[in-house]
């Protein structure tokens, strides 16, 4: 049986390395990309190699369109195909309109919108030579609705949200689909960072940090982990979801249903 390859971009921490652990436990072969120190995206390589799949590792920039294009032809060059392509890099810049540096916006949309463009142009004529693809959109409960000082993130997660769509309809008579995932509040170590901080500036517990946190925003008060938004990913990758197409979905614990 001939493995299938998952690409998944910003995957050397956070959300993207979650996806990627739980892709090589279902036995995909892995292509990481993303910046960090050199010794943890080696030692993270050697972990999901442990269950005896592929893992190629690119440090391809996502603001550079031909440093994309090389990841995504040298991963089809490595593993023969790409059946996979997960968008999940992203950065982010918080300041009022008035205040928000050009350079920070233009920043923000190349790679949290941009790159995404770039990945998918590159994958889908490989995606539709081998009859099979599947395409996933980390986006946001902000590609959905707003919050103060985000004007960036907030621009480019709909935008990445009316990519999924068109990529949708221009593949929906092949067994290609385009989905787009919009998590609220995640558990990730940079998340983890902004618990520990509250909890020390404000003199309460851990537990009481993470409330004020989700209250705001996550009416469920729990966090979406990691590994949740892996489980979604393969489960939109796989054969039962083949008719799912051109979606957002929520992942938020009731955030935008409010």
């Amino acid at each position: 049986m001939t493995m299938k390859t998952a690409l998944i971009t910003g995957s050397t921490s956070g959300i993207g390395e979650g996806i990627a652990r739980v892709l090589a436990a279902k036995n995909y072969n892995i292509v990481l990309n993303g910046f960090g120190n050199k010794k943890a995206i080696k030692e993270l390589q050697s972990d999901l190699e442990k269950g005896g799949v592929g893992v190629f590792y690119s440090d391809a920039d996502m603001s550079k369109p031909r440093q994309i294009k090389k990841m995504i032809d040298g991963a089809v060059k490595k593993f023969g195909r790409l059946d996979l392509l997960v968008n999940n890099a992203g950065i982010q810049h918080v300041d009022n309109i008035e205040d928000f540096p050009a350079e920070k916006w233009d920043a923000v949309l190349t790679v949290n919108l941009s790159s995404a463009f770039h990945t998918i142009q590159s994958a889908i004529p490989y995606m539709k030579k081998q009859g099979f693809g599947r395409i996933i959109n980390i986006a946001s409960a902000h590609g959905l609705v707003a919050s103060a000082k985000k004007s960036a993130y907030v621009a480019a997660k709909h935008g990445i949200i009316g990519l999924t769509k068109v990529v949708a309809l221009e593949t929906a008579e092949m067994d290609i689909t385009c989905n787009s995932i919009c998590p609220g509040w995640v558990l990730t170590p940079l998340v983890q960072n902004q618990i520990d901080a509250i909890a020390k500036n404000d003199g309460i517990s851990i537990k009481e940090a993470e409330v004020k946190l989700l209250s705001e925003k996550q009416p469920s008060k729990q966090f979406t982990t990691v590994d949740q938004i892996g489980e979604l990913v393969a489960y939109l990758a796989g054969d039962t979801a083949k008719n799912i197409t051109g979606s957002a979905i929520s992942v938020d614990g009731g955030w935008t249903a409010q």
